[in-house]
């Protein structure tokens, strides 16, 4: 029988990424979009663990948070360690798939007309009813769209974490860091099985975004 540890493990790392990127993005798509200057460079710093090699994001990780650096000495006077702990396998989740939430979330709110808001301001409405009464309900598909793809990726994440958090058994390893001790181990049995957990649960969840986005778009056009 297969040790579910790494199937436990990849869920709750996957699930606490994307609580962490869901607001995040949002919140950072929103900055972006408001900036006068340096919004290309903001753009830019955002999107690029999106484009590095993930082995690259994890070293940067160790280089800024491990045990020799200014953050990770500071951490360790609290007794605070990140490498090779839960909590790096998180953090690693986090830096790789925030950029497919920030993406996502700052073409959503892009594609709300901006004369709604202007109306909305000249009558006085706050920014913070106007967030979620004008933004939120116009760009809902768009922001389920980057929860959904912030967590797949996060969900098949590989490099970074075994950089960051290492492959512990029990503790960091999750299903694609086991498919790959069990391609060492010559368990290829074992390697087929994880992955496809990993291509039945990513294909689970794109599958229900599509049918929630089309469901909400027949609605719309239904409407008008």
């Amino acid at each position: 029988m297969m040790e579910l540890s790494p199937l436990i493990i990849t869920l709750e790392t996957a699930g606490a990424a994307t609580l962490v990127t869901f607001f995040a993005g949002i919140g950072l798509a929103l900055a972006v979009i408001r900036m006068k200057r340096f919004q290309g460079l903001a753009d830019a710093v955002l999107t690029l663990p999106m484009v590095l090699p993930p082995t690259v994001v994890g070293f940067f990780l160790l280089l800024l948070l491990g045990r020799r650096s200014v953050m990770g000495k500071w951490l360790l006077q609290w007794d605070i360690t990140l490498v090779f702990t839960w909590k790096a396998a998180v953090i690693a989740a986090v830096v790789v798939s925030l950029p497919l939430m920030y993406r996502t979330a700052r073409g959503a709110f892009e594609q709300v007309a901006s004369d709604f808001i202007d109306a909305a301001r000249t009558l006085g409405i706050s920014e913070w009813r106007i967030f979620w009464r004008l933004l939120i309900p116009n760009a809902r598909s768009g922001l389920l769209a980057g929860l959904v793809l912030s967590f797949t990726r996060a969900l098949g994440e590989f490099g970074a974490t075994i950089m960051f958090a290492g492959n512990i058994p029990g503790v960091t390893q999750t299903m694609s860091t086991a498919i790959y001790a069990a391609v060492q181990a010559n368990d290829y049995d074992l390697a087929f099985h994880w992955a496809i957990v990993i291509v039945v649960f990513s294909l689970f969840f794109v599958v229900l975004m599509n049918w929630w986005i089309s469901r909400n778009s027949r609605r719309a056009v239904k409407w008008n």
